[in-house]
């Protein structure tokens, strides 16, 4: 109950229905704050408690200053919490240790229950296995099934064994597209209360719901599980940047073009740990869908959130995808009587401002390895040639470089290793550097998207009806967010010109985009590895992180997917598809890209007659039940897990062994050793991989050594319910490059335990490091854990023996997720770096001045000494008091333990 200090309790009337709601304008100053600011101050003002939360809190949220650094403390409680499979897997496991830990401390183990609504959608698990076949769906399901079925048993146990926790099983469509289709409510009604839909997810893209008006985002599955214990999220009040849209997008640009123009924009902006609002006439302009993508790439500008008030587009597609008209009316009236209903003729208080005129926004692409990096369209075959000899060598006879990089001629055959690829039928043919090897329309961001996907079916049948064919090296695999989609191809009579070109369906799942590519052709893999070519994914998704997509792939690029399907029959990335034809047609005249991109009336056309309320009612009618398959799981029963010792997908974390009651001093770090000194742009890829395990490495001798086949090694993230595998994957991923060991690309560190330091996996070394009782520390550059929510990426830091990272920067998840597991995050003095400071890595640390925290203060530095005489003050990164109880009990699990004892 809340404590009402504001008398703001009050009564909604929505036809036969009344609901309790909390009036924002009961409280100074709440009119004038920016959308999502509003959303905050209801959650204070329906959840006050008098201690946790308080009318100071309130008042201080009222009275926001747009131009002051954040400073003010707030507890944030979301309305739900939603995961996906690898994120929520090692969630649902540390929910079933609690139990068993409260268990042994002398507690009620269902304690342990969610107490606000978890969904999970099951849908990083399926590997694109199986391609360019009617099949390649249902072969790639039945492997996946086999592959996880440990997995997916104990998820059917939790399902039973926690209230409130539902999930969605594999095969039905991709978290986030899922969630703005189905999950989300925009106005939740529970226990008689109406309030706005509020949610955190354990993947960073759960900013797609802010499209429709939900603010959420997405956290670590530590900060997550609190979460659905009932913790609320400890937060800055923070800065809101004002991204005013005006204007309309231009014929032959699409939301990708705008979602890549906009991450550009923000990321050059610098808006880390802010929130993104968008507002103005154009707002009306950008559909539904669009709104979703925009929301989507939030981690790529590096924002909390990015979010579009609600509008009559809002409602529009609520009732496209099959809510109740009660849920309709209630959303508009609640929106209205609240404030919180767009109004394109206000200029509301921001703390930065932006604009953009959507009428220049041009066809893009981003990469080769970071979206931010747009590239003009027209521009990407020149932007090609300089960067992928950043990714080949290019020697004369003598062996020296044949020409600086900067000066080559952008037709230089400096760039060109034509290699003979023999088919299993004995036929031939050539690829070489730049050849795109796969094509995948896949991932929420593009895939939720009908203009999008109903134009590359445009595209694909105009390419078809010219006689165009896709490349036979090219990898062409078809991963919707939803059955939705397929059900409007079908009615729309495109899909068998997609299937013509090799775009058939795999799968209902991120696929591509989290890495799950599948491998290559077997010939093809063996061409590109023998002759070291530079090759190429163009992906519609929204990560192209080195060593992401396929260990064979290099080269990365996000693109629409009418460009996905125009890239996989150009085949090469040298090729200017603005330009250069992409083939030709029976009587042998030029094809290009003008003469098969589909105009703006064709694709709405097509989206009026071909989507329907009906296909999304129908495809989520039962969509907690599954299929026979997962229907037919054996299934543990209790309300504690009986843990297999034998099984390698999940196994009960060490986290809780040997908890005591209470939390021992925090101390200062003595002696530590660096495991890593790392580059900028470090992301949670990096730190944990989430895709192929390499035979040879400690994670894949530790799976040998437990009876695991090579082939049935699977993915890092479908074993993140086994902490042994996680510790090992832990910095292992192929393209990391650990500047203690130069010369390495890879999970490789020296050890400092032996002699001279020997090169050693970074795992083996962490074993030796923790048996002399050695600490250890990471040394980072800007932007140190961008990417996805990853929690392995603190849990494997923190199981390492890591007790210290010291960055540049950070992306706002990753710090937090350290905390959240024991790990201090100190940052270089302003302009000061590693290297700057003349750091080796090979120094021992020491820090002073952490014992301040047992005081119940946090300090602003600690001294950092190293035995090569190097000094600083590094600014601790523990941002709020919450973190910093966290931090003294040792992680953010063991503190809500310790309450919920208590």
């Amino acid at each position: 109950m809340s404590a009402n200090s504001f008398d703001a309790r009050s009564a909604l009337q929505v036809g036969d229905e009344s609901y309790e709601i909390f009036k924002l304008d009961k409280v100074e100053g709440a009119a004038r704050l920016p959308y999502s600011l509003k959303i905050l101050l209801e959650n204070l003002l329906r959840t006050e408690d008098g201690a946790n939360i308080t009318a100071d809190h309130i008042r201080a949220l009222g009275g926001w200053d747009p131009n002051a650094e954040p400073s003010e403390e707030i507890q944030f409680t979301p309305a739900r919490v939603i995961m996906q499979d690898f994120t929520g897997v090692p969630c649902v496991v540390d929910l079933a240790t609690m139990r068993e830990a409260v268990k042994e401390l002398g507690g009620d183990p269902s304690r342990i229950n969610p107490l606000a609504p978890a969904e999970m959608v099951i849908d990083h698990s399926v590997i694109a296995d199986k391609f360019g076949t009617k099949d390649a769906f249902t072969q790639n399901v039945e492997i996946e099934y086999g592959r996880n079925k440990e997995r997916y048993q104990f998820l059917r146990w939790g399902q039973t064994a926690f209230d409130e926790f539902k999930v969605v099983p594999p095969g039905t469509g991709i978290v986030h597209q899922v969630n703005i289709e189905y999950l989300a409510r925009t106005v939740m009604v529970r226990n008689g209360q109406a309030y706005p839909d509020t949610c955190v997810g354990t993947d960073s893209h759960t900013t797609m719901v802010n499209g429709l008006g939900v603010l959420g985002w997405g956290v670590g599955g530590i900060e997550a599980e609190a979460a659905m214990l009932g913790q609320p999220v400890s937060m800055l009040i923070p800065r809101v940047v004002g991204f005013k849209l005006t204007g309309a997008l231009p014929d032959g640009a699409t939301a990708t073009d705008l979602v890549l123009t906009i991450t550009e924009m923000l990321r050059k902006h610098g808006v880390v740990g802010k929130f993104v609002e968008f507002y103005g006439d154009g707002v009306g302009a950008v559909p539904l869908a669009n709104r979703a993508t925009l929301g989507n790439m939030s981690p790529e500008f590096g924002s909390t959130c990015a979010i579009f008030p609600i509008d009559g587009e809002t409602i529009n597609y609520l009732r496209l995808t099959g809510r109740s008209e009660q849920q309709l009316a209630l959303v508009e009236a609640y929106a209205k009587e609240q404030g919180l209903w767009h109004n394109p003729a206000s200029e509301p208080v921001y703390s930065e401002y932006l604009e953009l005129d959507l009428a220049t926004v041009v066809p893009s692409i981003a990469g080769p390895k970071r979206p931010q990096d747009r590239v003009i369209l027209a521009e990407a075959a020149t932007r090609f040639r300089s960067a992928v000899r950043d990714y080949i060598t290019t020697s004369d006879e003598s062996g020296e470089e044949s020409f600086p990089a900067s000066d080559a001629p952008a037709s230089s055959n400096g760039i060109h290793n034509p290699s003979v690829v023999t088919a299993p039928d004995g036929s031939t043919y050539e690829i070489d550097n730049g050849a795109v090897v796969i094509a995948s329309i896949t991932s929420c961001t593009n895939t939720s998207n009908p203009s999008v996907m109903l134009g590359a079916a445009l595209l694909a049948k105009k390419a078809v009806e010219k006689g165009l064919t896709v490349k036979p090296w090219v990898k062409t695999t078809l991963a919707p967010g939803s059955k939705v989609v397929m059900d409007y191809y079908e009615k729309a009579g495109l899909l068998p010109y997609m299937e013509k070109l090799g775009f058939n369906l795999v799968g209902y799942g991120c696929v591509t985009c989290i890495g799950n590519s599948g491998p290559l052709p077997e010939e093809v893999s063996k061409t590109v590895n023998d002759h070291d070519l530079a090759v190429v994914s163009v992906l519609s998704g929204n990560r192209n992180f080195e060593g992401r997509i396929n260990p064979d792939v290099k080269m990365n690029y996000l693109a629409s997917p009418p460009l996905v399907v125009a890239y996989a029959i150009a085949g090469n990335m040298n090729v200017d598809i603005t330009r250069d034809a992409l083939g030709a047609d029976a009587e042998g005249n030029p094809v290009y890209l003008h003469d098969i991109w589909p105009t703006e009336q064709e694709v709405a056309d097509v989206i009026a007659t071909s989507i329907d309320q009906d296909m999304f009612t129908k495809d989520y009618a039962d969509v907690f039940a599954g299929d026979h398959r997962w229907q037919s799981l054996q299934v543990p029963t209790g309300n504690t897990f009986e843990w297999d010792p034998q099984s390698t997908y999940v196994r009960k974390p060490p986290y809780f062994e040997g908890m005591a009651h209470e939390p021992a001093p925090v101390t200062d770090i003595s002696g530590a050793r660096v495991l890593a000194k790392l580059g900028d742009s470090v992301t949670t890829d990096h730190i944990s991989p989430a895709g192929n395990i390499k035979d040879g490495t400690p994670a894949a001798e530790y799976l040998k050594a437990n009876g695991v086949e090579k082939r049935d090694f699977n993915s890092y993230g479908s074993r993140r319910g086994n902490h042994e595998v996680m510790i090992r994957g832990t910095f292992a991923n192929i393209r990391l490059r650990n500047q203690i060991a130069p010369g390495t690309e890879g999970g490789y560190t020296r050890d400092f335990t032996q002699a001279d330091g020997p090169v050693s996996f970074i795992y083996d070394a962490s074993q030796n490091y923790q048996a002399a009782g050695t600490p250890l520390v990471v040394l980072a550059g800007k932007e140190y854990g961008s990417g996805s929510s990853r929690d392995w990426a603190a849990k494997g830091t923190a199981l390492l023996g890591v007790k210290a990272v010291i960055a540049e920067s950070y992306e706002r998840i990753h710090r937090s997720n350290l905390i959240g597991m024991g790990v201090l995050p100190l940052q270089f003095p302003e302009g000061q770096t590693a290297d700057s400071l003349g750091l080796t890595g090979e120094e021992t640390f020491s820090f002073a001045g952490v014992t301040e925290l047992n005081e119940g203060r946090t300090p602003k530095t600690v001294k950092v000494t190293t035995d090569t005489g190097v000094s600083f003050d590094a600014k601790v990164r523990i941002d709020t008091p919450g973190e910093a109880d966290y931090y003294r009990n040792g992680g953010i699990l063991q503190y809500v333990l310790r309450s919920l004892i208590k």
